[in-house]
C-alpha cells in the first residue's frame, strides 16, 4: 500500500546492528515493495528486541516484487517479503515461494481520486462514480495504472470484470481508452507525477489510487484537496511472510512478528496511508473524515488468481 511522504533514499539499504555484545551481528533481510516505510525508531525497536541487523531491498510495485521474488526463488534475495497482495497473491501460491502461509498485515481500498480544487476553480462538475470516467466531459483527465505490473492496476481491472462481467467489461475498457484515459506503470508515477492533487505539478485531476490517500493532502485551510470516490472499490489485502530458502529463518520469524505488532501497526496509518490488522492499533483520528473505508466494496468473490492472465491478456489486446 502507499506512502505518500517520502522517506527513504536508497532501494537498498543496511541499517546498523544492535545484537548483544557476546553474540556475532546476524542480519535478517526483508524485500518490499517501494512504498513500504519503517521509522527509525521502529528499526531500533526491532534490532534491539531482536538481536538481528535489518537490511531493506526494495523491489518496486507488487507485481515487480512478486515477478522478482519468482525469478529468484531458487536463490532467495531475502528471508521475508512484505507487499505481496492478494491481486497477486496466487502468483506466490503457484510458484511456491513462501515458507509457510502468507499472513495479512494491512488492507487499503483501491478507489479513484479527484482533484477537488481543479474542478471548483474549472467549474465542472466532478465524477460521482468511477463508471462516470468513460464521459466525454472527463476525456483526457484520468490516470490509471497498468494492470500487467501494477497491484492497484490489476485491482481495478478486475472491479471492472466484477462489475461488468467476463463478457463486457473489455467494452468498457475501450471506452476509458477512445476518451483518452493515461496508463502509468505504477502507483507512485500516476500519483506523484501526472496527478494535479498531490503536487499540483500534473496535468490529471483524477488518478486510481486509495481511499485513505486523500488523508495525505490536508492543506493549511484544514481541507483535502482531494476526494476519494468510495462506492464499489476492491479492497487490496497486503500480506507478509517468509521466502522458501530464507537464511535466516529465526529471523525471519522474528521480524514478521514485529511487522504484526501493536508498536509496528500503528505506524503504518502515518507512514503508509493503510488500515493496520492489528484490532489494538490506533487510527488516526482524521481518518474518519479524509481517509475512511470504502462505502461499498466489489469483487470479493472474483477468483484473481485463476482469472488474471485472462483479463490481462484482453486488457493488452485493446492498449498495445
Amino acid at each position: 500500500m502507499k506512502k505518500l511522504i517520502a522517506v527513504f533514499a536508497a532501494s537498498s539499504l543496511l541499517l546498523a546492528g544492535c545484537a548483544p555484545a557476546d553474540q556475532a551481528a546476524t542480519k535478517v533481510t526483508l524485500v518490499a515493495h517501494d512504498s513500504f516505510a519503517i521509522s527509525d525508531e521502529s528499526i531500533a525497536e526491532f534490532q534491539d528486541a531482536s538481536g538481528f541487523e535489518l537490511e531493506i531491498i526494495r523491489a518496486g510495485d507488487a507485481g515487480s516484487l512478486t515477478n522478482r521474488l519468482v525469478l529468484t526463488k531458487d536463490s532467495p534475495i531475502a528471508d521475508v517479503v512484505f507487499g505481496i497482495d492478494n491481486t497477486f497473491r496466487g502468483i506466490a501460491d503457484e510458484n511456491g515461494i513462501i515458507e509457510g502461509e502468507l499472513v495479512e498485515v494491512d488492507y487499503a481500498d483501491v478507489c479513484f481520486n479527484y482533484d477537488r480544487l481543479w474542478f471548483e476553480k474549472r467549474g465542472i462538475a466532478p465524477p460521482s462514480s468511477w463508471r462516470d470516467l468513460a464521459k466525454p466531459a472527463y476525456n483526457s483527465l484520468t490516470v490509471v495504472t497498468n494492470p500487467l505490473s501494477s497491484s492497484p492496476g490489476l485491482a481495478f481491472l478486475a472491479t471492472t470484470v466484477a462489475a461488468f462481467g467476463e463478457q463486457s467489461f473489455e467494452q468498457y475498457w475501450k471506452e476509458l481508452r477512445d476518451n483518452g484515459v493515461m496508463v502509468a506503470a505504477g502507483w507512485e508515477e500516476a500519483y506523484f507525477t501526472y496527478f494535479s492533487g498531490s503536487s499540483g505539478n500534473g496535468e490529471h485531476p483524477i488518478v486510481l489510487s486509495y481511499s485513505s490517500s486523500p488523508a495525505a493532502e490536508i492543506r493549511e485551510d484544514g481541507k483535502s484537496q482531494t476526494v476519494a470516490l468510495l462506492d464499489e472499490c476492491l479492497r487490496q489485502t497486503e500480506f507478509v511472510g517468509t521466502l522458501a530458502g530464507a537464511k535466516n529463518p529465526e529471523g525471519a520469524k522474528a521480524l514478521v512478528d514485529f511487522l504484526l505488532s501493536e508498536s509496528f501497526q500503528n505506524t503504518m496509518p502515518g507512514l503508509m496511508y493503510v488500515y493496520p490488522v492489528n484490532e489494538k492499533a490506533v487510527i488516526p483520528a482524521e481518518w474518519a473524515e479524509f481517509g475512511p473505508a470504502a462505502n461499498s466494496t466489489i469483487g470479493e468473490d472474483l477468483s484473481i488468481s485463476t482469472h488474471r492472465e485472462k483479463w490481462q491478456t484482453k486488457w493488452s489486446a485493446i492498449f498495445d
